[in-house]
Formats: C-alpha cells, structure tokens, sequence
C-alpha cells in the first residue's frame, strides 16, 4: 500500500468526513444496498473541500473485502474500520455496533497522529459515531442528519398504517428516534439540507435556532450541464430512446413512489401514445426484498395494460448518468416522502425538463412552469396529467429546460455547499444565507 495514504502530510488542515453505513467507495455501487444520495454527498463535498485547501478522511465501517485505506482524489481518502465481523449490516441495525467501531478509530487516530479541524457526520448512525470521535478528541461536530426519523415514521406509518408494528420492527423508530435527540443535544452544529428538515428540527425535535443552518445538497456542474440538440439525439439514439422518454431512477425503495409513478403514468399514456416510461431501478446484487418490488412494478404496468409501456432497466453507472438525464424528455421524481432530491437537481442540471414530488424540500426552491413542475404522487391525476402537460405544451419543455439548468447552477453547485459548511465550522457567519432566501420560499400558496 501506498505509504502516504497511511500516514498524514500535515501540510494542509485536515477534517474527518463520518459515514458509517453502506459500500462508501472510491467508485461506489449506486443502488447497492443503503447506497445512494448520501454517499455520493459524502464523496463529493469531500473532493471539493480538498480542492480548497484540506486534506479530508472519509471514515466508514470496513466489512468484505474491502481495503483499510482507499484513496479517492488528491488529498482525499478513505478510512475503513471493522465491527461486527466481515457481513453487510443494515444501516437501521449498525448503532449497536458503533463502539466497537470507534475503539477502532481511535487507535487509527492515535496510531499515525492525525489532528482534524472539524468532524462532519452523516445520518444518526454516522452522528453516533462522530459524536463520540468528538466527545474523545475535543474537536467541534457538524452533523449532516440527510433525513429525520421522525418524519419517515409518520409519512411511512401515514401510508401503511396497517403495517406500523413490521416498520418498528424493520427501521428501528424508537431507538433512532432517542438517538437523535441525544445527538441533536451533544453536537456543534446542525445542517440541514431542506427547508422541511429544518422546520422539524426547530418545531419536533426542539433544536435552538443558532444551532441550526441549512445548505442544499450539490451536484458536480463539470458533470451536468445541458447539450445541443443535435448531440442530445445522439445521445438518445445510442441508448436507444425512442418516443417520448419519461426516466426515474435510483434505489428500489418502496417511499421512492415508483409503483405511483406507474398508476399516474397511464393518464400520460392515454394522451400520449408514443410515451414511455423507463425505470432504471435497482442495483448490483439485489435482495429478495427488491426482487419481490420489481415484480410487484412489473405486475402493476401489466394490469395497467403498460407492459409494452414500462422499461426496466439496471441501476446506470456513474459515468453514465449525465447522457441518461439528457437523453430522457422528462424526469420524475416521484417519492412518497423525499428529503433530498439529488436525481432531480442533477435532472434539472442537465437541461432536462422534471417533476418534484411536493413531499420533501426541493419542490420549495422552484417557482412552478419556470424552473421544474411538482405533483402529488399520492393523486394520480395530478401527476399523470402534470407529466402530460410537458409533452402537450412545446414552450412549456423549452423554458423548463432552460430555466431548470439556471436555477441548479445558481443554487446547487458544490463549490458552494462547500464554501458554506467551511463557514458554519469555522462560525464565520449567523444564519445560513440560503434559510432567508427567497429563492428558497417564492411566493406559493397550499391552496393553489
């Protein structure tokens, strides 16, 4: 192994990035189990910090086969520690571990001298575990909660209240609950990422206000960013798009609404005969459990007479997924309850017209008909026809394409993100300027 990947520099300041559950890689496996948004937020702020002026350690749980340190770009790497044996632990089960993980750490940390600025953590289990990391070095925690308990338990239990009793049991609500409150309790600082998440931790989980600070999550604008048209259909003729394309795509979850999606995209059907609709869902090594999702989607589309209407397609590769965005006439984001919404800002970056689900944050940064449209995933004809009307209306897909790649550069990039989480750690500034910003809340009414 490389022996500076081991042992610090010390040329640069150094913060220790904390996220503790699913496959943190270099290269991760999106889709993969518990692998997602959050890892992707976890690689790139870190690359970006490093690109102003730090080193960054990336500190996760190593299981499989997977190596103790990995580098992932200039000044950025890595750091694996085990518990509980070589197994994938599901992220709702790994708390009960975390002491085992920090002992670990902690040596690592002793062992080769590593002193860091700040400790920002993702996620309760990753809270845990940068508290402790905090608490032992006596360095300032930021947490990054990405999304809140007590908010998927209510929306999960307001959709499926027959199964309450299975979601205590699979997700674990009580215990993370508690946590979060002792976390929410202990830590620096909190930072939020939606305007939603940060109403809940003022009003539910009874967070003092200068606390709080909230940053939109980023996308990478060398990677997104619209083509012309000529190069967008070459695009769509190399992945074989053909009609009116409407992509969603990510993990298979049951609160990614993608069983909605399909209902509501029969009215889109009806109207549109050449619509079709492409879910690139799933990943590698899929469980029984996503298995068993995806035959239920498929089922569906069949009842619904859309067996010849509804592609499914694998997980898409990393490097990919700018064409995949481009070459789709429409995005939908469709979750039953979304905090984060980094598909859709990457949709929206890359000049292609999309649909945001009103049940999470992002739909509160973007005026209707200018920058993207939102629907109810929950009321099928108001996402079904919202979809149709991007087909119906050419001016319409014109000025969201255009205005929805303005609006992601101007308030999504990670330069900025970066910027703003160096200056909350380093309290260089109250209030997060994006809270009080009107393009995050421009005038909406409930009742529209």
């Amino acid at each position: 192994m490389d022996f500076t990947l081991l042992h610090a520099r010390g040329d640069f300041p150094r913060i220790a990035m904390v996220s503790t559950h699913g496959y943190v890689g270099a290269v991760p496996p999106l889709g993969a189990a518990d692998t997602g948004g959050q890892v992707v937020y976890v690689l790139e702020l870190s690359k970006k910090l490093a690109q102003l002026g730090f080193e960054v350690d990336i500190w996760t749980r190593r299981f499989a086969d997977q190596p103790e340190v990995e580098a992932v770009a200039n000044r950025v790497r890595i750091i694996r520690m085990p518990c509980a044996g070589r197994g994938f632990i599901r992220k709702e089960d790994l708390w009960e571990f975390l002491p085992e993980w920090c002992d670990y750490a902690i040596a690592f940390i002793e062992e080769h001298g590593l002193k860091y600025e700040f400790i920002n953590s993702h996620y309760w289990d990753g809270g845990m575990a940068g508290q402790f990391l905090s608490d032992t070095l006596g360095v300032p925690h930021l947490h990054t909660p990405h999304s809140l308990g007590l908010w998927k338990q209510r929306q999960m239990e307001r959709d499926f209240p027959q199964d309450r009793d299975v979601f205590e049991a699979q997700y674990n609500f009580g215990r993370r609950v508690m946590e979060e409150r002792r976390l929410y309790g202990d830590c620096s600082l909190i930072v939020a990422t939606t305007p939603p998440q940060l109403d809940m931790l003022a009003g539910e989980y009874d967070v003092p206000s200068d606390k709080l600070r909230m940053v939109p999550p980023g996308y990478d604008d060398n990677r997104y960013f619209p083509v012309s048209e000529p190069s967008r259909q070459a695009i769509r003729k190399r992945l074989g798009f053909r009609g009116k394309v409407v992509l969603a795509l990510g993990r298979l979850a049951r609160n990614k609404g993608y069983d909605l999606l399909v209902k509501a995209f029969a009215l889109t059907a009806e109207r549109h005969p050449d619509a079709l609709l492409y879910l690139a869902v799933g990943g590698q090594d899929m469980t029984p459990r996503e298995f068993q999702m995806l035959d239920e989607l498929r089922t569906i589309a069949a009842r619904l007479g859309l067996s010849e209407r509804v592609r499914f397609g694998a997980s898409v590769p990393e490097s990919e997924l700018a064409d995949y965005y481009r070459a789709a006439d429409l995005f939908v984001l469709s979750s039953r309850y979304e905090p984060f919404g980094m598909t859709a800002i990457e949709a929206m970056a890359s000049g292609t017209p999309t649909v945001v689900t009103v049940h999470g944050g992002l739909y509160r940064a973007l005026s209707f008909g200018r920058h993207a449209l939102f629907a109810d995933p929950f009321d099928r004809e108001d996402l079904g026809i919202t979809m149709a009307k991007v087909f119906r209306h050419p001016r319409l897909r014109q000025r969201l394409s255009r205005m929805g790649a303005h609006k992601a550069r101007s308030l999504f990039t990670w330069t900025g993100v970066a910027q703003q989480v160096l200056s909350f750690a380093r309290n260089e500034t109250g209030p997060s300027v994006l809270v009080d910003d009107t393009e995050w809340d421009e005038p909406w009414n409930d009742g529209d």
